[in-house]
């Protein structure tokens, strides 16, 4: 599982780049499977990716496409894949997204994930023992309805709250 240190990131967005270059030899934020969420406001922000969660609400494709690899990692396939938009729509947190009639998700690029490499920040580390601990039950019901984007707003609000909270606590004290 990618796992996110918010205290630590910079929000440069090399992660984005280099999976997008990764998994499509193209640069844009569109094609990436992982998503920097700019919470300007709060000067946060916060990249959402695959939780490779307990759940699995992804896996209930109607056409059966998803399958979890060995490191806990959605393995959607292209042969199966209709581009129906379930797993998207399923996804509680917005890790999913459809690009160009296809569903970007994080594969963990085999095992050696590019957005971790790329991070000089240390603000994305990789727990191959983490997948499948990780519940988003409780986004279930914050994302009903909800686009890709404010799901992932949401989420990344939810997992900065204790940063924020702690920051607030530190000024209160100088």
């Amino acid at each position: 599982m990618i796992v996110i240190d918010p205290a630590k990131c910079s929000g440069c967005r090399r992660c984005e780049v280099n999976c997008a270059f990764f998994h499509t030899g193209r640069v844009g934020r569109a094609s990436s499977r992982i998503k920097v969420v700019k919470l300007e406001a709060l000067g946060i922000d916060y990249p959402v990716v695959c939780r490779h969660c307990v759940e699995r609400f992804c896996n209930r494709c109607p056409e059966s496409a998803i399958e979890i690899g060995p490191l806990g990692q959605v393995l959607i396939s292209p042969t199966l894949c209709t581009a129906c938009g379930t797993c998207e729509r399923l996804c509680p947190i917005g890790a999913i997204e459809m690009y160009g009639g296809i569903p970007h998700v994080c594969d963990l690029c085999g095992g050696e994930p590019r957005c971790v490499a790329q991070c000089t920040m240390g603000a994305i580390t990789f727990a191959p023992a983490a997948s499948g601990t990780v519940s988003l039950k409780p986004f279930r019901e914050k994302a009903r309805g909800a686009t890709t984007e404010a799901r992932r707003v949401c989420f990344a609000l939810a997992e900065t709250q204790v940063l924020r909270e702690t920051w607030i606590a530190e000024r209160g004290r100088s």
